[in-house]
Order: C-alpha cells, then sequence, then structure tokens
C-alpha cells in the first residue's frame, strides 16, 4: 500500500481500531496506576519498561539517525505522557482526558499540511468538521472535576504526539517496533531527571515503597501494550498512508476512553456524552468509508 492510496485497507483499518481500543482503555489504567506513583515517574518506568529487555534483543533500526529516535522520544515521552500524567493527576478526568488528547488529529494534519505539502480533500474537511463538533459537544459539558490547568496540559500533550507523527513519518521503512523500544532510551533520563527536579525523591520513594501488583500490572501494561504493540501499530500506519487517513482513526479512542471509564470507574455517562459519540463516529465513518462508496459508485457506472 503506498503513500497516496486514498483509503486504508480493512486489514490496515482493524489494525488502526484495535490500537484505537488499546489506547481508549489504557486511560482508566493511567487512572489505577497514578493511585500510587507520581505522574513523571510513572511515564518514566512505562518507558524503561519498554526499553527492556527488548533492546537486548531488537537491533538499532537500520536507516535511522540518532536524532530521529531522539526527536520522538522526548516529544512521545516527556512532552506527550509526562504532560498527560500530569493532567490526569487530579486535573482532569480519564474519560475527558481520552477526547481532548485527539485534538491531535488537527494538529498533525495542520502539521503535514505545513511541513509536507499534504491536502485535505472534501469529504476529509467535512469528516473533520463533524468530529471537531463532537469534541466541543464534550467541551461545553466541563464540570469541577476538569480545571484549565487539566485542559491546557492535554492540548499541549497532543500537539507533542502531533509533533512525533511527523518524525516518524521521516523514516517510512522503518522497522517500527525497533524504532519505539530505541526511542525509549531517549524518553527515560529526561522523564526521570523531571521526576526527581519537580516530585522530588521523596515521593518517589514513597511511590515505589506502596506500588501493589495492581500498579506495577498499570507499568507492564503501559510498556507492552501501550507502547510496544500500541505505537508500533500506529507507526507502521502513518508510515504507509497519508496522515489525514491514518490520523482520524485516532477519534475512536474517546469512544473508548469514555466507555471504560464508564463500566470501571463510574463516571456518568449522559446524554451529551453519547451524543459526542455518535458525531465522532460518524465523522469517521464518513472519512473511511467515502473513498470506498466513492470507488464502488464508478465501478458501477464504468
Amino acid at each position: 500500500m503506498s503513500p497516496s492510496s486514498s483509503a486504508l485497507p480493512l486489514s490496515h483499518a482493524l489494525l488502526a481500531l484495535a490500537v484505537t481500543a488499546v489506547w481508549g482503555t489504557n486511560f482508566v489504567v493511567i487512572h489505577i496506576g497514578l493511585d500510587q506513583l507520581p505522574p513523571l515517574l510513572f511515564a518514566a518506568l512505562r518507558f524503561l519498561g519498554a526499553l527492556l529487555p527488548a533492546a537486548l534483543l531488537l537491533k538499532w533500526p537500520r536507516g535511522v539517525p540518532w536524532r530521529n529516535l531522539a526527536a520522538y522520544g522526548v516529544l512521545v515521552g516527556a512532552g506527550q505522557f509526562g504532560l498527560l500524567y500530569i493532567a490526569m493527576n487530579g486535573h482532569i478526568t480519564p474519560g475527558l482526558a481520552s477526547l481532548v488528547v485527539q485534538t491531535q488529529v488537527f494538529f498533525t494534519i495542520a502539521m503535514a499540511a505545513a511541513f509536507n505539502g499534504e491536502r485535505l480533500h472534501q469529504r476529509q474537511m467535512l469528516a473533520l468538521l463533524i468530529t471537531l463538533v463532537g469534541v466541543g459537544v464534550i467541551l461545553m459539558h466541563t464540570d469541577g472535576a476538569t480545571t484549565p490547568l487539566g485542559l491546557t496540559l492535554v492540548l499541549a500533550a497532543a500537539a507533542s504526539w502531533a509533533a512525533s507523527n511527523i518524525v516518524v513519518r521521516a523514516t517510512p521503512t522503518a522497522d517500527m517496533l525497533a524504532y519505539v523500544v530505541w526511542a525509549s532510551l531517549f524518553a527515560v533520563p529526561p522523564l526521570f531527571a523531571l521526576s526527581f527536579a519537580f516530585e522530588g525523591w521523596p515521593a518517589i520513594r514513597d511511590g515505589l515503597a506502596s506500588a501493589d501488583t495492581v500498579t506495577w500490572a498499570a507499568v507492564a501494561w503501559q510498556a507492552l501494550g501501550n507502547t510496544l504493540f500500541g505505537y508500533a501499530a500506529w507507526s507502521w500506519l502513518l508510515a504507509r498512508h497519508p496522515v489525514a487517513n491514518v490520523a482520524p482513526m485516532a477519534l475512536m479512542v474517546p469512544v473508548f476512553g469514555i466507555a471504560a471509564s464508564a463500566l470501571w470507574l463510574g463516571e456518568p455517562l449522559q446524554t451529551w456524552k453519547l451524543v459526542a459519540a455518535a458525531l465522532v463516529m460518524a465523522g469517521l465513518a464518513l472519512n473511511l468509508l467515502w473513498p470506498r462508496i466513492a470507488a464502488a459508485t464508478r465501478s458501477r457506472n464504468s
């Protein structure tokens, strides 16, 4: 499949859906881990678990300069997840965080247009407009559990995620699993340094001492399921398709995130959340299915 293809093949769309399911439910896992661990320490342990022992089994991705891996590791590690974990540590609910971070779609497409010369088709613009309305519905219903600081931090995390999407597209032939593993080498030191600087050794010591089996399971899931599987698969898709075709799939993350938060954490599932989820899914359906419908129509007419 070439990067110029207009639609994701079914197998690639299903892979993207599996990634979004992992990422969406992961917000509940983050919430559980933050019960015991300071946010920056939690993020550092996540990427340390992604780096070791996998780095002992996987070679440095061929043809990838260290600067590329460093940029990706810092953007995803300290940028995306460091900021996201701080925000979720009492400043925003898991369900709402899973939604707001998806503004990365708009940041990504804007960056792709600015740096790579990609352009949006009219149906993609309409799809993004529909999903943006869904985002707006949720943002209009924030409450005392969400603060301006939390929203700002998650938006900054989304911008970092978008920048990492652009970075990874510079090496489309790289082994993406090895890429994510070795990029973690550059995520761990700044996260540990920031944890020592802002959280302090007493908080780090107490967090490690109080961590139980559930907490370490949350760390392991962050490293294996969310990072190794999720980001390797997502980066593989981004390397093979236009950003505008892959990035909107991430808007399924808040659907899974809101549902998981409602089922496991008891977050209220009000009517407005269902309306917002329906809008997001409608935008995705338009973006993903329209090329197939148009192709089938042309085939019948010919």
